[in-house]
């Protein structure tokens, strides 16, 4: 495989001369920007081997290098080994940026190459801005891959379909009719929108066009007179062609995105420039004028309507009723010796898709036994796949798609004899998690301000996590989708009603162990108080967490009371569903500590 990769950077390299570049940066996306891809678009992954959802690989002539996250650090550089990409660690102090990488090792006047389609408006705007000052050049080259990846995945094909009303809460003729006022308030003509979980949410349409995730691979225009869906036709079915047309939406292909664009005579258009790929924006007329902010449908489609609170409650349910038997499952196979991070993953899936509704699974299970389970985002694969044994921790973060909501959840699940560390550090996330989950806060809040209450425990030990502490969650869509966040980052999203977050902090010791507890939380209204409103969280996942791994005597009696009253939701929403045995190990599972 790393002879392939090495070819693959090769090959790469002989595109430079002809396109005047000596360097190409390849980022992770595809012309929607979106995190999870179709296989057609996994062009980082196929020239570096690096297979996590996040990196970016620059090529130049002589060296290459992989920029991603804490997530993939320990599995990044497992899968990069022997290939001659040097793996840069994002966020650490001696980490240079791409752009500071590329100009200690190029000449002023040089250029990079870049695909235009693979980067947002303000990406590409930054690099430039940072390069130039070197007198280093941005070419927009192309799709180099597209001359070098043989066998390359097609485009997706996936037909659409249609998101029932009784799912959504709300039409597409009401959705449009909110975006056309709140765009007439603002005195803006037309809004074009890239970010597939927008377009689906929007036209209330699903597909299955990027793994895990329900979305269309489309664009979509809003003026005040039409609708216009760029769509390959292949994907509209009579059914959705029928709907479309009583929606009032009319068809475009998808490649006429550009040409349409490039046409539109209206006097002002509203675009994403950290949503909208710069090849896309390219293509608009100077004569319009570009508005560059946040698209209305972000937030909008981020607080839940009635109906789909009431989806999410219901979801949560039966993805807990099947999390139930798994677990109950899972304790009385282990100490057979069978099992492995792979079986059980399959297992998994096999309580949930009996489930009513189910549709997938809304991400790659993580299971990682021990010391794998300090890799942020392991994957367990033939060669790594771990035994499960009566000892030590099993991280499991896994999540669904069921047709009224998105579910996602980690259980770290002490499955025999623990260490002292390790039931100290599973204790010290707990009391993080457990006071997240009580917070109450003033409207106005943003969710930076409240990620210290789930690191405080571990801060005080020296310890810290890296990722977020929070992320939006869509609904029947992609599990992570913002505005809002819980993280160290500012973001000047505030939390609002409606909003559904997680609450997942944890700890990773590298060859050690891993230890993370999440559960979804929805923001809802507290009481009056003083100088206004105030929000509280509600714990909407519904699961056992596991008891065995808690120090007792670290928590306080109000941690305490939050856990056991937890456990009695749990049990009581629960039970009803499940029989007699079931019932037993849940009682037991939730029972007081």
């Amino acid at each position: 495989m790393k002879e392939n990769i090495k070819e693959r950077i090769q090959a790469l390299r002989m595109m430079f001369k002809p396109n005047h570049i000596k360097a190409f940066i390849i980022p992770s996306t595809d012309p929607h920007l979106s995190e999870y891809v179709a296989p057609h678009w996994k062009s980082r992954e196929w020239i570096s081997g690096f297979t996590g959802s996040a990196g970016t690989v620059v090529v130049l002539e002589d060296k290459a290098g992989l920029w991603t996250d804490s997530r993939y650090f320990l599995q990044a550089a497992e899968e990069l080994e022997g290939s001659e990409i040097t793996l840069f660690k994002e966020m650490l102090p001696d980490t240079p940026s791409i752009t500071d990488f590329l100009c200690d090792n190029l000449k002023p006047g040089e250029s990079i190459g870049i695909d235009g389609r693979m980067f947002s408006v303000l990406q590409i705007e930054q690099i430039k801005k940072e390069l130039a000052i070197h007198n280093i050049h941005v070419d927009l080259s192309g799709d180099l891959m597209d001359h070098i990846w043989k066998n390359r995945p097609a485009m997706p094909k996936a037909p659409a379909f249609i998101y029932e009303l009784q799912y959504a809460g709300k039409s597409c003729s009401e959705k449009v009719e909110i975006l056309r006022n709140e765009l007439k308030k603002q005195g803006i003509n037309a809004l074009f929108l890239s970010a597939l979980d927008e377009i689906a949410w929007t036209l209330n349409l699903r597909g299955n066009d990027v793994h895990c995730n329900p979305v269309v691979i489309s664009y979509l225009l809003i003026t005040q007179d039409e609708v216009v869906f760029f769509i390959s036709p292949e994907k509209v079915t009579k059914e959705v062609e029928k709907y479309l047309k009583e929606e009032h939406i009319n068809l475009r292909d998808y490649s006429d995105v550009g040409t349409f664009l490039n046409s539109y005579t209206g006097k002002n258009l509203l675009i994403d420039p950290q949503k909208t790929n710069y090849a896309i924006y390219s293509t608009i007329p100077p004569q319009c004028s570009i508005i560059r902010r946040e698209s209305p449908v972000t937030l909008l489609k981020a607080i839940r309507n009635e109906q789909e609170i009431s989806g999410i409650h219901a979801a949560m349910q039966r993805d807990g009723v099947a999390l139930v038997r798994f677990l109950k499952w899972l304790e009385e196979a282990v100490p057979s010796g069978k099992e492995t991070e792979l079986s059980i993953d399959k297992k998994l899936h096999d309580f949930r898709a009996v489930q009513p509704l189910y549709m997938g699974e809304s991400f790659d299970t993580i299971a990682g036994y021990k010391e794998h389970a300090a890799i942020v985002h392991y994957s367990a694969t033939p060669e790594s796949n771990a035994t499960l044994l009566p000892k030590g921790f099993l991280l499991l973060d896994s999540g669904a798609q069921y047709l009224d909501g998105t579910t996602d959840i980690t259980r770290t699940i002490a499955l025999g004899e623990l260490t002292e560390e390790e039931k100290t550090d599973y204790t010290l996330i707990l009391k993080g998690h457990i006071a997240l989950a009580m917070a109450k806060f003033p409207n106005g809040t943003r969710g930076a301000q409240l990620d210290v209450l789930a690191r405080m425990p571990i801060w005080k030990h020296g310890m810290n996590f890296l990722h977020g502490t929070g992320h939006g969650v869509g609904h029947f869509l992609s599990v992570h989708e913002g505005p809002q966040s819980i993280r160290m980052n500012e973001n000047p999203v505030m939390l609002q009603p409606g909003m559904v977050t997680s609450n997942e902090p944890g700890v990773y010791k590298s060859g050690s162990h891993g230890i993370r507890t999440e559960n979804l939380i929805l923001v809802c209204k507290d009481k009056e108080g003083m100088f206004g409103e105030y929000f509280r969280f509600e714990t909407i996942t519904l699961c056992p967490i596991c008891k065995k791994g808690i120090i007792k005597e670290i928590l306080t009696a109000e941690e305490i009371r939050w856990f056991n009253d937890y456990h009695q939701t749990v049990y009581e929403k629960l039970s009803p569903h499940l029989n007699e045995e079931e019932k037993k190990w849940l009682q037991k599972a939730t029972s007081s500590i």
